[in-house]
C-alpha cells in the first residue's frame, strides 16, 4: 500500500477506536443501578441523572464545538475529548456523590465533542467511502456499549471489583485511544471558518431538512439513552437476575452493532432514505409492544429486534448529517446543530422514564411513550430523508 494508503487505514482504526469510547460510560450504568441504588440509596429520578448529565451535555457542547476547532484544530479538539472522557471517567471511582455526577458531567463534554467531530472528520477524509466508514464507526460505537452491558454486573461482583471500578475501568481504554489518536495531532491546524457559529446557525436554523435531521436526532438517541438506562430494570422486576438482564441489553447493543453497520451502507446507496426510516420504525413499534408484556414472553426477540432498529437509526441519523450537507465545514455545522438539539430532547428520556416509573409503580406507561416518540420519529425521518443539500 502507499503511505497515502497506510495513513487512511491508521486513521480508520484510530477513529474506530475512539468510537469504542464513546459509549462505555452510558451503557455500563443501567445494568449497575440496582447496586448503585442500595449503595447510595438515590431515587429511580436521580439516577436518571447518571444518564441525563451526559445527553446535557451533547446538547449544550455538540454546538460549541466550532469554538474549539478553530482555536486548538479538528485533531486538537478531539484529544482534548479523550482527554476529558479519561479524567471523567477516572473522577466517578471516587467514593461519594459529588465525583460521581462531577465526573459524569465531565466524561458528557468530551463525548460531545468526539460525536460533533466524527462525521465531519469522515467526509473530509472519506468524500467516497463515507457510507462504508460511518457503518464502520457507528458499529464500533454499537461495540462499545454493547462490551459494557455484557460486563459491567460480571466486574461488580464476580470479580469483587464493585459498582465504582466496574464504572471506571474504562478510563484505561480511553487513555489507550488517546495514544493512538496523538499521530494524527501532525497533521492539525486551527479551523478557518467561512462562517461565523452564529451566522452558521442562522442559516440552518431556516433549513426545515436541519431541522427535522436534528429532531430525528433526538428523538432516536431520547429511546436509546433511556432503554440502556432502565431495560435492566424493567426485565429484573418481571424476574430475570441482574446479570441476565444486563446481557439482555448486551443482546440489544449487539443487535444495534448489526444495524449501525448494514443501515447506512445500504442507505447511502439509495436515491432517498424513506424506505429504511419506515422499515426501521415499524420494527421498532412492533419490539416496543412486545416488551410492553407483564411478562417475559419472547424477551430476546423483542431486545434484539429494538437493538436493530436503533442502531440502523442511529447509523442513518449519521448519515443524514453527510448526505445533506455539501462540504466537511457544513457537515461540521449540521453536526454540532443536530446533536446540540437532538441530545438537548434525549438528555429528557431517562429521568423522565424514571420519574412516570416513580408516580405510577407500572412500566407499561413509560413504555407507551416511546410508542409516540416512534411515531413522531417516523415523522421527522420521512423529511429528513428527502434527497436535498441544506443550501
Amino acid at each position: 500500500m502507499s503511505p497515502e494508503q497506510n495513513r487512511k487505514l491508521f486513521l480508520i482504526i484510530a477513529i474506530a477506536i475512539i468510537a469504542l469510547n464513546l459509549r462505555p460510560a452510558l451503557a455500563g450504568v443501567g445494568p449497575l443501578i440496582f447496586e448503585i441504588r442500595e449503595d447510595t440509596g438515590l431515587s429511580n429520578t436521580l439516577l436518571g441523572l447518571l444518564t441525563t448529565l451526559p445527553v446535557l451535555a451533547f446538547g449544550i457542547f455538540s454546538v460549541l464545538t466550532p469554538l474549539f476547532t478553530k482555536k486548538i484544530g479538528t485533531e486538537g479538539t478531539m484529544a482534548f475529548a479523550l482527554v476529558l472522557l479519561t479524567g471523567g471517567l477516572m473522577l466517578r471511582v471516587m467514593p461519594s456523590l459529588f465525583p460521581l455526577f462531577a465526573g459524569t458531567a465531565i466524561l458528557g463534554i468530551g463525548i460531545a465533542l468526539g460525536n460533533t467531530l466524527l462525521p465531519g472528520i469522515v467526509k473530509k477524509s472519506f468524500p467516497h467511502r463515507f457510507g462504508l466508514v460511518t457503518g464502520i464507526y457507528s458499529a464500533m460505537l454499537g461495540v462499545g456499549a454493547t462490551i459494557a452491558s455484557a460486563v459491567s454486573v460480571p466486574l461488580s461482583e464476580d470479580l469483587n471489583l464493585g459498582w465504582r471500578m466496574s464504572l471506571g475501568i474504562w478510563a484505561a481504554m480511553s487513555f489507550i485511544a488517546l495514544v493512538i489518536w496523538l499521530p494524527q495531532m501532525k497533521r492539525n491546524i486551527p479551523v478557518t471558518a467561512r462562517r461565523s457559529l452564529a451566522s452558521s446557525l442562522k442559516n440552518l436554523g431556516r433549513s426545515k431538512i436541519a431541522w427535522n435531521v436534528s429532531i430525528f436526532v433526538g428523538l432516536q438517541s431520547l429511546t436509546f439513552f433511556t432503554i440502556i438506562a432502565w431495560l435492566p430494570e424493567i426485565l429484573i422486576e418481571r424476574g430475570l437476575s441482574a446479570g441476565n438482564a444486563g446481557y439482555m441489553l448486551a443482546l440489544a447493543q449487539g443487535a444495534g452493532v448489526v444495524g449501525t453497520f448494514i443501515i447506512p451502507s445500504w442507505a447511502a446507496n439509495r436515491k432517498n432514505q424513506r424506505l429504511p426510516i419506515i422499515l426501521l420504525v415499524g420494527i421498532e413499534i412492533i419490539s416496543l409492544l412486545g416488551l410492553m408484556s407483564p411478562n417475559l414472553f419472547m424477551v430476546e426477540l423483542w431486545a434484539t429486534l429494538l437493538g436493530f432498529c436503533l442502531g440502523g437509526s442511529f447509523g442513518l441519523a449519521l448519515l443524514f448529517i453527510v448526505l445533506r450537507t455539501r462540504d466537511t465545514e457544513s457537515a461540521n455545522e449540521l453536526s454540532g446543530m443536530s446533536q446540540s438539539i437532538g441530545y438537548t430532547i434525549a438528555a429528557v428520556g431517562p429521568a423522565l422514564f424514571g420519574a412516570v416509573y416513580d408516580i405510577y409503580a407500572n412500566w407499561t406507561l413509560p413504555l407507551a411513550l416511546l410508542l409516540i416518540i416512534a411515531f413522531a420519529k417516523l415523522g421527522s425521518g420521512l423529511i429528513a430523508g428527502r434527497n436535498e443539500i441544506i443550501k
